[in-house]
């Protein structure tokens, strides 16, 4: 699972006293985490303008809904108040699992003709797709298929089965995390990821992201996950 970046909070000077407060202390606030890529990197693939927009903009509101929604449900559950922790619910699974899938988003893309963003010719991979797909060709028109599919707004994944120990193409809504499986590749197709440069043409963009996916950090998430 992807490490979440929190800024650590200073220690207080004088004790705290409710428990709800206590953890909110030590755990700190969720933060936005750095691209390990410039903007342009990922040209002609997503160009410079969606990347900074989908950056700066939508994953920074998610991560400030998901620490206002925390903050909210710290304070109610301190008053033992119930019913309003759970009708907080939606607004952890939203912001939350957009912070997660977007933070999964950013390490799996590579900059264009880097040597992550080549499929490998052997390991462990290469050997299971070859073994659950049949060769990369098919997969990706699994995945693009699948993903194209997707009503509204939500993500493609390429998720390994532990129960299974497969590769399996998966969707998931909104910002629904990936639960069932263990995320490989994931595929934002919600329009802010593509739109300004692709309009309303899925195909050319689901197409063109293959260029900058990186299998490296793939091949990473598989090994982890046999």
């Amino acid at each position: 699972m992807v490490a979440i970046a929190r800024i650590a909070p200073r220690v207080a000077s004088a004790p705290i006293k409710a428990r709800a407060f206590a953890v909110m202390s030590s755990r700190g606030k969720h933060t936005l985490p750095e691209l390990p890529y410039a903007y342009d990197a990922l040209e002609p693939s997503i160009s410079s303008e969606i990347m900074t927009l989908h950056h700066t903009k939508h994953h920074q509101t998610y991560v400030n809904g998901l620490n206002a929604a925390e903050e909210s449900l710290q304070k109610l559950q301190a008053s033992n108040d119930v019913k309003g922790a759970i009708a907080l619910q939606p607004a952890l699974k939203f912001n939350g699992g957009g912070h997660i899938n977007h933070s999964l988003f950013w390490k799996n893309l590579a900059p264009t003709g880097s040597s992550q963003a080549k499929f490998p010719s052997s390991g462990a991979l290469y050997d299971q797709v070859q073994a659950d797909f049949g060769g990369f060709e098919n997969l990706k028109k699994e995945v693009n298929a699948k993903t194209a599919a997707v009503q509204g707004s939500g993500w493609g994944w390429l998720g390994f089965n532990k129960g299974t120990k497969k590769l399996e193409v998966v969707t998931t809504a909104n910002q629904d995390p990936l639960l069932s499986h263990v995320p490989i590749i994931g595929i934002d197709i919600w329009e802010h990821a593509f739109y300004l440069q692709y309009k309303n043409v899925k195909p050319d963009y689901l197409n063109a992201i293959w260029d900058v996916i990186n299998f490296e950090e793939a091949e990473k998430r598989l090994k982890e996950a046999l």
